[in-house]
């Protein structure tokens, strides 16, 4: 592994392309063994750190259309934070449906689980079949995982009844020495950006793009007010750049000055401090309280001039979702993904149904959705947004600092590189765009 680290650091493709494939690699895992280990405790205790290990783990067989990637840097999503935590059920039970479709599906229903849906890196090998990439490419990788043998994914992949999220409901992950990915999953690396910062928009920009701008989900025009949610966190804040790089205008919903800080960084002038502002919208654990509601869109109208939101772009789930569908114009969206408060979302049907709105379901991203949004990034016009960076070893702690929001923006975590700060091929691009690169650093 040193020897294939040393070529990469050196630009070496020719002596990558000659290394041979190390029998087993270090990746970040959950055990099977260990899924009871939170049983009976509130989502809040549940500990990361106990349950991510760093293990030695055996290099898989790289099948027809796929690679074996080299990481150098990774990231943390929610979806690691649930896979640490075996909610909403353990993704063993995803292992094990998916190693039932195929012999080759087969290699990912292990005891262990090797977890990650972010990467940058450099493609080590590729199987039978591929011609896009070939060893020594710089790439990144989306998360979207699909067989396409069924007529449903050819229109949008994302409808594939066989559609995963690689490292989450797929094994061979990205928190990791080497990664195996579909060839359909690559993308290239944006030059100008370190290997940390160009992990890190992967999942959530996707997510993000799909989510307000493609016709999939909001279909965000021009002009379009845009109410956010955590604005200034790891999904938030994409949707966030891309309401304001779209000609929205984005309202930011923030819960704190650090937060709204960072959301005035990025050129949000629109903002609400729900901590300071004393939003409640339950009273008690299991009613709503409508008069919270009827405030906060109040306080909406006034940044606005009068004006609803035409979307409401929806992670948090059962914590705002009531307010949400009642805040929301005449005929706007609620479009909705994550739910990382609570899955299960109550709201006043009165309010969509009378009014005509609608509630939107999205998911990831398509190959290209990511692929556009990727191509935003590397542009220049979305930047990352990396606050801190933990190496591998330190992956179960990066895991509790997003389990418990005690982050901005994205975590990245560092594999095969062995220090922040390396990856950059276009050094004038970053100079250009250092500002907002560095935005959520150090926050």
């Amino acid at each position: 592994m040193q020897d294939i680290r040393d070529a990469i650091l050196a630009d070496d493709t020719a002596a990558l392309a000659g290394l041979s494939v190390p029998e087993s690699y270090k990746g970040i895992t959950v055990h099977a063994d260990e899924a009871d280990m939170f049983e009976g405790m509130a989502s809040r205790e549940k500990d990361p750190r106990k349950s991510l290990h760093l293990d030695d783990v055996a290099t898989p067989e790289v099948a027809p259309g796929e690679a074996l990637v080299a990481v150098m840097a990774s990231a943390i999503n929610y979806n690691t934070v649930w896979t640490s935590i075996f909610e909403p059920v353990s993704t063993f039970s995803f292992l094990k449906r998916y190693g039932r479709i195929s012999p080759l599906a087969k290699r990912h229903d292990l005891p262990y689980h090797v977890v990650g849906s972010d990467l940058a890196g450099v493609v080590l090998k590729t199987g039978e079949g591929v011609h896009a990439w070939k060893p020594g490419d710089k790439v990144v990788a989306h998360c979207l995982s699909v067989e396409l043998e069924a007529p449903e994914g050819h229109d949008d992949t994302m409808m594939d009844p066989e559609q995963r999220i690689w490292g989450f409901e797929t094994n061979f992950g990205g928190l990791a020495e080497l990664a195996l990915v579909k060839t359909n999953q690559l993308m290239p690396k944006p030059d100008h950006l370190t290997w940390e910062e160009a992990a890190s928009p992967g999942l959530v920009n996707s997510t993000a793009y799909r989510q307000l701008v493609s016709p999939h989900g909001a279909n965000m025009t021009q002009g379009d007010v845009v109410l956010i949610w955590g604005a200034s966190g790891g999904l938030g804040s994409y949707a966030t750049q891309f309401a304001l790089n779209g000609g929205a205008t984005p309202v930011c919903v923030v819960s704190s000055p650090e937060k709204a800080e960072i959301c005035r960084k990025m050129g949000a002038d629109l903002i609400i401090d729900r901590s300071e502002e004393g939003y409640k919208f339950w009273s008690d654990p299991e009613t709503q309280d409508p008069r919270e509601w009827k405030r906060f869109g109040q306080r909406i109208r006034e940044l606005t001039g009068g004006d609803d939101p035409d979307i409401v772009f929806e992670h948090p789930g059962r914590e705002t979702f009531g307010a949400s569908v009642y805040v929301a114009r005449r005929g706007g969206t609620i479009v909705t993904c994550a739910s990382t408060s609570g899955f299960m979302h109550q709201y006043d049907n009165r309010y969509l149904w009378m009014n005509l709105k609608r509630i939107i379901g999205s998911h990831f991203a398509n190959y290209k959705e990511a692929y556009l949004a990727n191509r935003l990034v590397a542009k220049g016009q979305i930047h990352p947004t990396v606050s801190r960076v933990y190496p591998l070893h330190e992956t179960g702690e990066a895991a509790n600092d997003v389990h418990h929001n005690s982050h901005q923006g994205k975590v990245g975590v560092l594999c095969l590189a062995p220090e922040e700060g390396l990856g950059v091929t276009d050094t004038a691009k970053r100079e250009q765009h250092l500002d907002g690169i560095n935005r959520f650093r150090g926050v």
